[in-house]
């Protein structure tokens, strides 16, 4: 009997996927506890519709991400901080830091954990900074530490 999983089955099959399995085992285990439904016409085209929904998501969120990716190269984000003697800060600038001062000059919301620092900025300068925007996409945010005030 060929069914649709509706949830992952261990040993069996994944969420969505279409697969033969023995008459007995659907009927007594899969769906009763509405673990497969029986693959009719219907069942199949909700099944295509559902992935052709995924797929068009999946294609909005990656051109999202691109489109991002190409805004952050043209714009630099200034973070004042506190100093010392001899021009060191007191801490470091941390991707929190570089994530708020995004949001609030450009209005480009990106998570603290997506913005990669391969080592503390503890200076006053230009740093570029990578950022993982997913999908095997990735930016540079400009970022200018400047002396506060």
């Amino acid at each position: 009997m060929k069914v649709v999983f509706l949830q992952d089955v261990r040993g069996q099959g994944r969420k969505d996927e279409l697969k033969e399995v023995s008459d007995g085992y659907a009927r007594n285990f899969l769906l009763p506890r509405k673990l497969a439904a029986e693959a009719t016409p219907d069942v199949l085209n909700a099944m295509k519709l559902k992935e052709k929904a995924r797929q068009a998501q999946y294609d909005k969120d990656k051109a999202q991400a691109e489109e991002t990716a190409k805004k952050l190269e043209s714009l630099v984000v200034k973070i004042p901080a506190k100093a010392g003697q001899g021009g060191k800060l007191f801490g470091s600038i941390t991707s929190r830091e570089i994530s708020e001062c995004l949001s609030s000059q450009h209005g480009i919301n990106i998570d603290k954990q997506k913005i990669v620092q391969s080592e503390p900025i503890k200076t006053f300068g230009s740093f570029a900074v990578k950022c993982k925007l997913g999908f095997e996409i990735s930016g540079t945010i400009n970022v200018v530490v400047t002396e506060e005030k």
